[in-house]
């Protein structure tokens, strides 16, 4: 099979460059001005960009257990409409994967479903109970990128070094969901003037911060990688940047909604803004761009959280944490940081794929002769409105419903085949 994408322009090599796009067989093997090559499929991108294919590194599929949210077909249908050509499932799900059999059903369902690469995250601890190390070699055999008990923060500090030390051995990342429960203490959004406007029992920065702040000193102290998840605090942000100025080993990620989104959407009483970490105020929002623009944040995910319609129709205490983010990831980023000249294209690129498939040890991929095509076509100037109507994913869970965005995902291929076409 052949494909060429002509009239666009491409990031490739740190630069925005003019030039055609030639597929053959799955390998991109020529990137040059008007390619007049034979293909089996020429497809006009004029006006638009391709990017390396997105890669989250924190995507909750819920299956196997949570098939009523969200499957991994649904969430791989899901994210290759939203431009991913490579997700990394979590393994908060029922069983756990913690062991090298449920690894093993998680990638046959994928090669099943057929739509994006979908990489294991394994649990650090069985169970995610925090209290003793799960089958990390084995499911490192089966092919796991990386290790994590999000949903559940490891609040065992020995456990959380043990893990650390053994993961290193296998050259794994733990990725660290950074909460102390004690300081959450039933909270539901952020503390501070909104939680006091509407009520809302609050969760104080330091729950998050706290625990940041330890696994910093962890790193330092062992010498080893350590990865934070969902930082949504300036305090985060300004721990990790000292940390990395004095050579810590600490990397972090935070998701569109840090940035593109303050709590003042918790005043409507909306449980479709209810997420853990809460959407916090417009100084953290602030501080969380600037961490992307300064490399203190390495990588924009998701943090994909499906749910039913019944699981978020309570009130704000009795309905679950949580928003479906893959279908509207790219255009919350393009809105709120490529439209608003925050951040150019090439860094968009590198936030949105290059620096996650580096952190993971996974194929990059990077737009260059000879790499295996997995692409994202986008039209950063499309502005359209968010309809939930139209997403692929079960969950339909979002806050953004109904504004209007920039930025649409045109065409997703993965691995040299079409997956997603606009």
């Amino acid at each position: 099979m052949k494909i060429l994408l002509k009239g666009g322009s491409v990031v490739s090599a740190n630069k925005l460059r003019k030039v055609d796009v030639f597929i053959e067989d799955g390998i991109i093997t020529k990137l040059k001005s008007s390619i007049s090559k034979k293909a089996d499929e020429v497809i006009d991108i004029t006006g638009k960009v391709v990017m390396s294919g997105f890669v989250d590194m924190h995507t909750h599929l819920r299956e196997p257990g949570g098939e009523a949210k969200e499957t991994i077909a649904t969430g791989s249908s899901a994210a290759v409409k939203g431009g991913f050509t490579d997700i990394c499932c979590m393994p908060n799900t029922n069983p756990v994967i913690d062991n090298k059999t449920v690894v093993e059903y998680v990638k046959y369902k994928a090669l099943e479903a057929d739509k994006a690469n979908v990489h294991v995250i394994g649990a650090v601890t069985k169970g995610q109970k925090g209290e003793e190390l799960s089958e990390i070699g084995l499911m490192k055999e089966c092919g796991i990128v990386a290790l994590s008990d999000d949903g559940h923060p490891v609040e065992n500090s020995n456990i959380m070094k043990i893990a650390m030390q053994y993961a290193n051995d296998f050259n794994l990342l733990v990725i660290s969901h950074c909460e102390d429960m004690s300081l959450t203490n039933g909270g539901v959004v952020n503390e501070g003037k909104n939680s006091f406007i509407t009520g809302l029992k609050g969760i104080d920065r330091a729950s998050e911060e706290v625990m940041v702040s330890r696994e910093i000193v962890l790193s330092s102290a062992l010498n080893i990688p350590v990865h934070i998840a969902h930082i949504s605090t300036k305090g985060s942000v300004e721990l990790i940047r000292d940390a990395k100025k004095r050579g810590i080993k600490v990397s972090c990620e935070t998701c569109p909604h840090y940035f593109y989104a303050n709590d003042d959407y918790i005043l409507n009483y909306s449980p479709l803004s209810k997420v853990n970490p809460p959407l916090r105020e417009e100084s953290d929002r602030l501080a969380i761009i600037e961490g992307l623009k300064d490399g203190t944040i390495d990588v924009i995910s998701t943090d994909h959280a499906p749910h039913t319609v019944s699981d978020k129709s309570g009130d704000f205490y009795n309905s679950a944490f949580g928003i479906s983010g893959l279908e509207t990831a790219f255009s919350l980023a393009v809105t709120s940081l490529y439209k608003t000249n925050e951040i150019n294209i090439v860094k968009l690129n590198e936030l949105l794929s290059l620096k996650a498939s580096e952190l993971l040890n996974i194929k990059s991929n990077e737009i260059i002769e000879g790499n295996l095509a997995s692409l994202t076509v986008v039209d950063l100037d499309k502005c359209y409105t968010i309809d939930t109507k139209d997403f692929a994913s079960k969950g339909v869970n979002t806050p953004f419903n109904g504004e209007k965005v920039y930025g649409e995902v045109q065409l997703t291929i993965v691995n040299g085949k079409i997956k997603y076409r606009r």
